[in-house]
């Protein structure tokens, strides 16, 4: 299945990229493709990177094809 990955702030400095297409394998968690791109990428600070599917923070859906994988980087409030 193929999902669109964006990447904002310094994950995207850390990518060298703000947006790519990957061809993924049916069933793969939110989690572990959190987990496979912060490895690839070399992600600083991991546990601080959120992740928006479709929009939507919630971690534990599951992946379909032509989903929107947002890494945000993390932000502070105020």
């Amino acid at each position: 299945m193929k999902v669109t990955l964006k990447y904002f702030g310094v994950i995207a400095e850390s990518a060298g990229k703000s947006e790519e297409v990957l061809e993924l394998q049916q069933g793969l968690s939110v989690r572990d493709l959190k987990n496979q791109q912060i490895k690839k990428y070399q992600i600083q600070d991991a546990e601080s990177v959120q992740i928006a599917v479709n929009q939507n923070l919630d971690k534990e859906v599951e992946l379909k094809e032509g989903d929107e994988v947002a890494f945000l980087p993390p932000f502070a409030g105020g």
